[in-house]
């Protein structure tokens, strides 16, 4: 291997572990067997919550919290298998134990990746920048999107705060939209899903923290949860069940919202 692509790989599996500490705390559970409300999963709140002045704690993780990579190539990303049935390969490949926390992330990726989307939604995973480009093409056609993401604008950041929104939320009207949520795995992934017309609304959030930290936050709500597992986190933070009521969440900053 290269000098430089073996700093990469490092860099790659430095990531990883960052982001496998993240999915491991959301897939602990207490005693009930339940997910345990960890601070990093307090990023779900209701619909109803959008108004000045509203107060709520929020966890915010930012770019320097990890270590910064990037969307392979398509020719890199193309030289590695992306599939379940090849996980076997790819942990010997990247020189994981079939019995690690790491195998099993993998798994859960590749898994989520290979699931069937639920009627009115797309669904799909990307692993190259020209793939992010081509999925996202395909899906909003001859509209060019516009992308959001959330932004830290203070630099005494704190992980988990109280926030207050210090300024009437801003929905964002668009025909379609889709989120790419960054998942567990060895070099960067995007885990992206959408809708078309108003199953799913996007809100642009001022926050203001209790440290006086200022940020610029992308919400989503999604205002049909029929589908959702029945033991789905967000119930667990803010009850209710599928189809119950709405469930919005914030955009971590290393996640994108497209809409157009």
């Amino acid at each position: 291997m290269e000098f430089a692509s073996f700093i990469l790989y490092a860099l790659l599996l430095l990531q990883f572990s960052f982001a496998l500490e993240i999915n491991e705390k959301t897939m602990e559970n207490d005693q009930d067997g339940h997910p345990s409300l960890d601070p990093s999963l307090n990023v779900f709140f209701k619909v109803t919550d959008l108004y000045l002045g509203k107060r709520m704690p929020i966890y915010f993780a930012t770019d320097e919290d990890s270590t910064p990579t990037r969307l392979l190539s398509k020719k890199e990303a193309d030289s590695i298998p992306f599939s379940l049935s090849k996980l076997p390969y790819l942990l010997e490949y990247f020189s994981f134990s079939n019995t690690s926390s790491q195998a099993k992330a993998m798994e859960i990726t590749l898994k989520q990746c290979e699931q069937k989307s639920i009627v009115g939604e797309v669904k799909f995973c990307v692993t190259s920048s020209e793939s992010m480009l081509e999925m996202t093409r395909g899906f909003f056609g001859s509209v060019k999107p516009n992308v959001m993401t959330t932004k830290i604008l203070s630099s005494n950041h704190a992980l988990f705060q109280n926030y207050t929104f210090v300024e009437k939320p801003l929905e964002i009207y668009a025909s379609k939209k889709v989120a790419c949520h960054t998942m567990a795995y060895p070099y960067l992934v995007y885990y992206c899903h959408g809708h078309e017309g108003q199953m799913t609304r996007v809100f642009k959030l001022a926050l203001g923290g209790e440290n006086k930290e200022r940020v610029e936050s992308v919400a989503v709500c999604h205002m049909d949860t029929s589908a959702w597992a029945r033991d789905h986190v967000a119930f667990r933070i803010l009850g209710g069940h599928p189809g119950s009521s709405p469930v919005c969440h914030v955009i971590p900053v290393d996640n994108l919202v497209w809409f157009g």
